[in-house]
């Protein structure tokens, strides 16, 4: 078993993600919805890391390290020797987060989360046609039609044979994220009554996963989504570890309908369930009751086209009254920085906080479990085509909101939070954004690091996208002299990046075509996303009892698999630039702290 984490806060990776890939058509100029969306995150992530290193003091440095690592001073050729008898786990450690690259993954058809969430009482129809959709994509594709069915949208929907990869290992991994949560967070309750607490675990996490949910409902994917990825990973928390509330903080530029009308009938069956109790029938009540808490811009998709039912539900509070804990507030234009904070934040948005402490207020922390779905799209950095409304905030608001929700888990969950990736489509967007934000889920006051505005600069932002932009012969630009925080950013981001290059035979020789995307033009000649989402159905949630046990879903990389990659580093000439490596390849180990596990006794 590995050492408990020093940092306290995680970033889940998934490989699997990235092979979720729009095939229609070799045309990918107005596909915002991308693999390349996790590259552009990993290198705001590598910048948050960076910099909060940088304001460590050298002894506080020093103290942070435990026995277990290897000092990233080390030469090359001791770090190769130490790496050659060393079991590597899959986190990449380094001292303010642990980099957990997983492999988890779920049989949507045999996992009773998702069961609880996609499933059917009359058969698993909408799961069943998802991996059916999948498997005949290819062939819809070569036939001249679309791999999405016809009643479904065109323009925000695309499938590929991976795609089912993709999607269960999304839903694999924020489930790992919540079990290494819950149970790290048992761990500290039981040792901290003992007096035996030493070492400080992981209590919040941000899951870098695609594609993404909260637009998906029970049976209806829309808005690039297919499963609820933050619904799953709370029924999960509540089938698995006992968690009877759950507080999800919405930030994407639009409204999260999909995870909005399933809280809506989760809560229900809850409630009905409640009544029953009181009426005197047998049994105890222990639904999972959902707090759905939104900031969006209620004149983008999805209600955009100003359908009633969709505007309404984007605009509807409503506080306990039929066992509903729902609070959307829309986002509005701000003439400056100080309007903003000095208005809009504190007078408005925090609003969201205030509404879920009533929820919780006399609730086991035990009990609690806090999510952000994470969407970025929000942001002042984002394609004109997508806040073509003018509803934006400063990138300052991700890593505010954070430092807030942070504080809310800390005081309510017994500091339970996982941040899961939504929207946010533009490279400089999710740069900016995932670096504010992974700052504020740090608990960067214990670490004695003060956490500053201009990191995220215009000119800052420049050097980074410099830095980490692809070009010929493996060349790299890097700062000057003043600026080692960059080049520890790049050598972090070397160590997590990953190069998935789909085969050149599974791609069609299709020309350009006309089904896209939401287009990326000038706002003035943008149009809305055509087609309304499909009718839901109504129906009762499938009982506990019904669904069928999970399936064993982790495994890591075996002994040889690492002993394979070791033999193929390069130790003596580095090789900065992804185009020298060929597809899934590792590069060379930067001057990284990697955490490493002791022998298992037998």
């Amino acid at each position: 078993m590995s050492e408990p984490s020093q940092s306290g806060t995680a970033i889940f990776l998934q490989d699997a993600c990235y092979l979720h890939r729009f095939i229609r058509s070799a045309d990918l100029s107005l596909i915002v919805e991308r693999p390349e969306r996790l590259r552009a995150l990993k290198v705001g992530f590598s910048a948050a890391i960076a910099r909060l290193e940088e304001g460590i003091t050298v002894d506080e440095k020093r103290e942070t390290e435990s026995t277990d690592v290897l000092n990233g001073n080390d030469t090359e050729n001791e770090l190769a020797a130490a790496l050659e008898k060393l079991d590597i786990l899959q986190d990449t450690r380094v001292n303010i987060v642990d980099i957990i690259a997983s492999s988890a993954t779920v049989n949507i058809l045999d996992n009773k989360a998702v069961k609880f969430v996609h499933g059917d009482i009359d058969g698993d129809v909408y799961l069943e046609g998802l991996i059916k959709w999948t498997k005949e994509s290819m062939n819809k594709i070569k036939e001249g039609g679309s791999e999405i069915p016809e009643h479904l949208s065109q323009g925000d929907l695309y499938l590929c044979p991976e795609s089912l990869d993709a999607i269960q290992g999304a839903l694999g991994t924020v489930c790992e994220a919540v079990d290494k949560i819950m149970v790290a967070s048992q761990d500290t309750q039981e040792e901290e009554s003992k007096g035996l607490l030493t070492d400080k675990r992981i209590s919040n996490a941000f899951v870098a996963i695609r594609p993404p949910g909260h637009h998906c409902g029970e049976d209806t994917p829309s808005g690039f989504c297919f499963v609820n990825n933050v619904i799953v990973a709370a029924a999960h928390a509540h089938l698995n570890h006992g968690v009877r509330k759950v507080v999800i903080f919405d930030i994407d530029l639009h409204h999260g309908n999909g995870t909005q009308s399933l809280a809506w009938q989760i809560n229900e069956e809850t409630y009905r369930q409640n009544l029953e109790v009181e009426a005197g029938s047998q049994g105890t009540s222990a639904g999972l009751e959902i707090f759905y808490g939104s900031i969006h811009d209620v004149l983008s998709f999805p209600c955009e086209d100003g359908v009633p039912s969709m505007v309404q539900a984007a605009s509807v509070s409503i506080h306990g009254s039929h066992g509903q804990h729902i609070e959307n507030i829309h986002l509005q234009e701000y003439r400056s920085e100080e309007d903003f904070w000095e208005d809009l934040y504190p007078n408005k948005y925090s609003g969201l906080l205030s509404k879920a402490e009533e929820f919780v207020k006399g609730t086991d922390p035990s009990q609690l479990l806090v999510f952000i779905s994470c969407g970025f799209d929000a942001c002042e950095h984002e394609y004109p085509s997508m806040s073509r409304h003018n509803r934006r905030v400063p990138t300052s608001f991700y890593h505010r909101f954070a430092v807030d929700a942070r504080n809310f888990a800390c005081k309510f969950a017994a500091g339970k939070l996982i941040s899961v990736l939504e929207g946010g489509y533009s490279d400089r967007t999710l740069i900016s954004g995932g670096m504010a934000h992974l700052c504020g889920l740090v608990d960067s006051h214990s670490l004695g690091a003060e956490v500053k505005e201009e990191w995220w600069s215009i000119d800052n932002l420049t050097l980074l996208e410099k830095m980490t932009r692809k070009k010929r012969g493996g060349k790299v630009s890097l700062g000057g002299p003043g600026e080692k925080w960059l080049e520890r950013a790049f050598a972090i981001f070397q160590s997590i990046e990953t190069i998935l290059t789909p085969s050149a035979s599974k791609m069609p020789a299709r020309p350009p075509s006309s089904r896209v995307l939401r287009e990326r033009k000038p706002p003035s000649t943008v149009t809305s996303p055509k087609g309304s989402p499909k009718a839901r159905r109504t129906r009762g949630k499938v009982a506990i009892d019904e669904v069928l046990s999970a399936a064993s879903t982790s495994s890591g990389e075996s002994i040889d698999e690492i002993e394979k990659k070791l033999e193929s580093l390069d130790l003596d000439k580095a090789k900065p630039d992804a185009e020298d490596a060929k597809a899934g390849a590792m590069k060379k180990v930067p001057r990284i702290i990697l955490r490493v596990k002791e022998p298992e006794m037998p």
